[in-house]
C-alpha cells in the first residue's frame, strides 16, 4: 500500500462504474475516542469514459451553498447521464462543518492554509494529504466552492486562480466563464501557495474556485448560481449533455482581480459600519467606512479609505472589528481580459 494511504481507509471503489457512497475514514485518536475515525462523506458516480472531475465543498465549515448542492448532486444524479468519473466530497473538512466554523475543532487549523499536507500530521494536515496525494493525481478539474463564510459577505463569483502554465490558463479562465457567475474574479489568495486550489493548479488540473455569498447564512440567490454552475461545468467537460443555464445578472466579458490594494483593514478595535453595498463602483480615496469606538463615545470614529478603484466586492460579517479585521475587499478591473 502506497504510504500516503497508511492512514485513512474507505469502501469506495474509485473504478468501479455506477454510483457508491460512502465515507473515507481517518483514524483519530481524541480524548473520548481511543480508536474512533473521522468519517468524510465521500460519493463516486462514474460512466462511460469522460474526464475525472472532483467537485469539493466544506473547505471552510461555515460556508454552506457548496456542501447543500454537492448533496443534491450526489441524491439526484443518474450515473447513465453521466460520461466520465465524478468524485464528490461535500464536507472535506468534516470537523470544521460539524462545529459550523472556519477552522478545525480538532487542531485549529485551516484546511485550506495545510497543502501539501502530511499524511502522518494532525487530522486537518491528513485531509489536505488525502486530496493532494491522492485524488488529484486521478483527476483532470478540480471544483473548490467556497461562500464568505461568517466574517464576509461576497458577491457570488467564479474564481480564477493564477497559473504559470499559459495553456492551463486558458483552460482555467475558459472553466471559470463556462461557470455563469454574476462575476468572475482572479484571487491569488495575497500569493499564498497553501489553498487546495492553489495545489490543484500545481498539480496541473483545471480548477474552478468560487465565492457564494456569506455571513454564516445560506443564500437562495447563490443556492441558485451554484446549481446553475455545476451544472453548466459538467456540460462544459463534456459529461452530460443539454445547455447551459446563463447567470440572471452578470458583467459581461469583464474580469476583475485583488490587487495588493484590494483589502482594507481595521487598525481600531470597534464596530465597521461601511457606507456602501456589495457591487457598489468606488474610487481610491474615497471613504470606505468608519470604526465607531462604542465604549467611548468621546472618541471621533476612525475612517477606513478605499486604496483602489474598482466593485467593492466583499464586506465584514459581524460588525464587531478589531486590529487586523478585513472590513471591505474592492475588486479591481484586469488590465488584461
Amino acid at each position: 500500500m502506497n504510504v500516503t494511504q497508511l492512514a485513512w481507509q474507505t469502501d469506495i471503489d474509485f473504478d468501479k462504474a455506477g454510483k457508491q457512497t460512502g465515507f473515507i475514514r481517518l483514524p483519530y485518536s481524541g480524548h473520548d475516542d481511543a480508536w474512533g475515525v473521522l468519517p468524510v462523506p465521500i460519493a463516486v458516480i462514474s460512466n462511460g469514459e469522460g474526464p475525472t472531475v472532483i467537485l469539493q465543498g466544506g473547505n471552510h465549515g461555515d460556508e454552506y451553498e457548496g456542501p447543500i448542492v454537492l448533496g443534491e448532486v450526489i441524491r439526484e444524479l443518474d450515473p447513465a447521464s453521466l460520461n466520465g468519473r465524478l468524485v464528490i466530497v461535500p464536507a472535506i473538512n468534516l470537523p470544521a462543518v460539524n462545529a459550523g466554523q472556519r477552522v478545525s475543532p480538532i487542531d485549529g487549523l485551516n484546511f485550506n492554509r495545510t497543502f501539501p499536507g502530511d499524511p502522518f500530521g494532525s487530522p486537518t494536515m491528513q485531509l489536505s494529504s488525502l486530496v493532494n496525494d491522492f485524488l488529484f493525481p486521478i483527476a483532470d478539474a478540480f471544483v473548490d466552492l467556497h461562500s464568505g463564510g461568517s466574517s464576509l459577505s461576497i458577491i457570488p463569483s467564479a474564481i480564477i486562480d493564477p497559473s504559470d502554465d499559459p495553456a492551463l490558463t486558458d483552460k482555467i479562465r475558459s472553466a471559470v466563464a463556462a461557470f455563469e457567475a454574476p462575476m468572475t474574479v482572479v484571487i491569488s489568495n495575497r500569493g499564498d501557495p497553501r489553498t487546495s486550489t492553489a495545489s490543484a493548479v500545481r498539480a496541473g488540473l483545471v480548477t474552478v474556485g468560487t465565492e457564494l455569498g456569506g455571513a454564516g447564512t445560506v443564500s437562495p440567490d447563490a443556492i441558485k448560481v451554484c446549481r446553475n454552475g455545476i451544472q453548466n461545468l459538467l456540460r462544459h467537460f463534456g459529461m452530460i449533455e443539454g445547455k447551459s443555464t446563463p447567470a440572471e445578472s452578470r458583467t459581461p466579458n469583464i474580469v476583475h482581480e485583488l490587487t495588493p490594494k484590494a483589502h482594507h483593514l481595521s487598525e481600531d478595535d470597534g464596530v465597521f459600519e461601511p457606507l456602501h453595498t456589495l457591487g457598489t463602483e468606488v474610487r481610491a480615496g474615497q471613504l470606505a467606512g468608519r470604526v465607531h469606538f462604542l465604549s467611548d463615545p468621546r472618541r471621533k470614529p476612525a475612517e477606513l479609505i478605499y486604496a483602489t478603484d474598482g466593485v467593492l466586492y466583499g464586506l465584514r460579517h459581524p460588525g464587531r472589528v478589531r486590529p487586523g479585521n478585513c472590513c471591505a475587499v474592492v475588486a479591481s478591473r484586469c488590465p488584461v481580459q
